[in-house]
């Protein structure tokens, strides 16, 4: 078996499929069970695959047909400037969440942030690896998550102080960033499959607005504390009423997505 006969079968099944991106899943599963980077298939579409790749690629295949996302296949995403690893147990970290990052990056030097619902330690951790000089805590709901969070941390190198914790820990300071369910739960049903099989429910849906997470976290935080909120673009104005001062922040694709504010 060739790369191209590996990349010509894998990309007929996840067409298929219904996959959204075909070429891009094949490419980068397919690369990585070679070891090697994305261009070197397309410069040596000859390559010989041996068997072990090829029963890797596969099993990868048929994984991704079930609709399984490609970072929990490989077990690791890429955000910002680290690599970060994710299984079941946390959301896989989307681009529209460098926003949040965004708001920490303007934090005076030495300020202290803590990050509510880090999931995978995401946010916390692409911080203290642009900006070291931060004090940078974390929490998350799920001891499952809080475990994921902690071994990024370990395998990073950053110095990242993570909490089960349902809300806002007693004792946090500083700013808070928080990237919590806002799905309605009408939604669910419609998203999509890698969504609705794969990914945690509980890290997503958030009542009949979307909003009974963020709402008892404006509720619990101290008043005037300064928070930020990540949410969908329709809940911008419903966030902003929930804060002092609020200011609504577009993502890159021009969309209200995350909200600043004071706590009332």
């Amino acid at each position: 078996m060739t790369v191209r006969d590996a990349l010509g079968a894998a990309l007929d099944a996840l067409t298929a499929a219904g996959c959204d991106t075909p070429r891009l899943d094949a490419e980068v599963m397919i690369a990585d069970a070679l070891g090697v980077d994305r261009g070197a298939l397309v410069a040596d579409p000859d390559m010989a695959v041996p068997g072990s790749a090829a029963r890797l690629i596969g099993e990868r295949v048929r994984r991704r047909v079930a609709r399984e996302p490609v970072a929990y296949i490989l077990g690791r995403k890429g955000f910002r400037g680290i690599e970060l690893l994710v299984d079941r147990r946390v959301l896989i970290p989307r681009p529209e969440t460098e926003l949040l990052v965004e708001v920490g990056l303007e934090l005076a030097p030495g300020s202290a942030v803590h990050d509510v619902g880090t999931g995978s330690g995401a946010v916390a951790l692409a911080l203290l690896d642009e900006r070291p000089d931060l004090v940078v805590s974390a929490s998350d709901a799920s001891a499952g998550a809080v475990d994921v969070a902690l071994a990024n941390a370990a395998r990073l190198a950053l110095p990242l102080d993570v909490v089960v914790a349902p809300g806002l820990p007693g004792g946090s300071q500083g700013m808070v960033l928080a990237n919590l369910p806002y799905v309605r739960e009408d939604e669910w049903s419609g998203l999509q499959p890698e969504i609705v099989r794969w990914e945690p429910r509980e890290a997503l849906v958030s009542g009949g607005d979307g909003l009974d997470a963020i709402r008892s976290l404006v509720a619990e935080a101290p008043s005037g504390t300064r928070l930020a909120l990540e949410h969908a673009p329709r809940q911008a104005e419903a966030v902003r009423a929930l804060l002092r001062d609020a200011e609504t922040l577009r993502d890159l694709a021009g969309r209200e997505r995350v909200t600043a504010g004071l706590a009332p």
